[in-house]
């Protein structure tokens, strides 16, 4: 079991969150919204952004990391999977019922 973390702009979360449930790439994506400060071009920066928490399985990550790439507005989203020691079994079982 897999769980992806992303961030987006606010305006594309609704989008990327949408598409890959529908696409059935994830069982489920959560969003939060956040403050990300960061460094880019030499600059510190200060956006409003959200996080997005797919939860997908070890054998869609691949597919569900190539769909974020192909929709996400940012030249460098940040992806990042989490491999999970310990699920409960019953929500493991649901999620890799609904994902493809």
């Amino acid at each position: 079991m897999t769980t992806v973390y992303i961030t987006s702009p606010p305006d594309a979360a609704d989008r990327i969150a949408e598409a890959l449930v529908e696409e059935r790439l994830a069982a489920c994506v959560n969003r939060m919204p956040t403050t990300s400060t960061y460094r880019w071009d030499g600059e510190i920066h200060h956006d409003e952004e959200h996080v997005l928490l797919a939860k997908t399985t070890d054998d869609t990550y691949v597919d569900l990391e190539e769909r974020v790439l192909e929709i996400h507005p940012y030249d460098i989203p940040c992806i990042e999977r989490f491999d999970e020691s310990h699920v409960l079994e019953s929500f493991a079982a649901w999620r890799a019922d609904t994902v493809e």
